[in-house]
């Protein structure tokens, strides 16, 4: 999630943003398709089943996912026990947009195959996305049970466990995520989040630091540095990183309009205004009408100063 100063937040995979939360790197998906069917008894079947699976993974790492869907379709039809397929398949439809879909063809591997953790996980993070967070940290919770040492899904129950306001139990996964994987940038930024949310402001952005380092290109980074440096009051900080930021995304929005806070504090009137229309440009463009607003609301408000 991302923040405006007053404040925007931004989900990396969601690209929803709400006010007042810095940028977070949204809990994913894991998202490499399985290799290995389920062998079914009769031979010539097998074959086919199999075929028609490996066209399945084929198309759906070329990014043709109804095309996949099809493919594993034909797979289920002659081995409707296949486990992995249906996991894929609702990969796919994940990736379409149809999360009941995708809920479905989870909650299928997992009565084939139980101890499915890949699938736990990713059902969880479907039901997140419908809202059902307690759901997902159930799934989260079972992946775990069958894997402790699966790292994504300590940065995911985090990250549902921080929407649920419970910031300890998030850094808590978030630290056990990069115990698992210290090269995990999102696990870095979302821990970043909740520190600056639990006032540990250079924890997080001791934090932001680490993701820099391991990501030097990663824009939110900036973007969630800058805005923990302008807390501090660390403005000339603050606007460097949202600089930063911009150069690696000149559509970031909201670095537009909290570097634009930022030049009003310091009386940079023209930069500020500038800005501010740049912000609302991108906000109208992007289809955000309530932060289109805003950043006109600030914009005619220092005009008239």
């Amino acid at each position: 999630m991302i923040k405006l100063d007053h404040g925007f937040l931004i989900v990396l995979l969601n690209t929803a943003i709400v006010i007042n939360h810095p940028y977070s790197a949204t809990a994913f998906k894991v998202n490499s398709p399985l290799i290995s069917p389920t062998i079914i008894a009769d031979n010539a079947n097998s074959s086919q089943a199999n075929e028609y699976f490996d066209q399945g993974v084929n198309l759906y790492i070329l990014g043709n996912k109804q095309g996949a869907i099809e493919k594993y379709n034909q797979a289920l039809k002659l081995n409707p026990s296949d486990a992995a397929a249906y996991m894929n398949r609702g990969l796919a439809r994940y990736d379409l947009g149809d999360k009941q879909g995708a809920i479905a063809d989870y909650t299928q591997a997992l009565k084939l195959d139980p101890n499915f953790a890949v699938a736990y996980t990713n059902r969880g993070l479907a039901r997140y996305e419908l809202g059902d967070k307690q759901g997902a940290i159930a799934d989260y919770n079972q992946a775990l049970k069958l894997d402790p040492n699966f790292a994504v899904a300590y940065n995911n129950r985090g990250f549902a466990r921080y929407d649920l306001g419970d910031k300890q139990g998030a850094i808590a996964d978030y630290n056990q995520a990069l115990k698992l994987d210290p090269n995990n940038t999102n696990a870095y930024i979302n821990r970043g989040l909740a520190r600056d949310d639990l006032g540990d402001k250079q924890g997080a952005i001791a934090d932001y630091n680490q993701a820099l380092k391991l990501n030097p290109n990663f824009a939110p980074a900036y973007y969630n540095r800058g805005l923990a440096r302008k807390h501090m009051g660390d403005n000339q900080g603050a606007i460097a990183d949202y600089n930063q930021a911009l150069k690696l995304n000149p559509n970031f929005a909201p670095a537009y309009y909290n570097r634009g806070l930022v030049r009003k504090d310091m009386e940079d009137k023209q930069g500020a205004i500038a800005d501010f229309q740049k912000a609302a440009n991108l906000f109208k463009e992007q289809d955000n009408q309530k932060y289109y607003q805003d950043a006109i609301d600030k914009l005619t408000a220092i005009q008239k100063q």
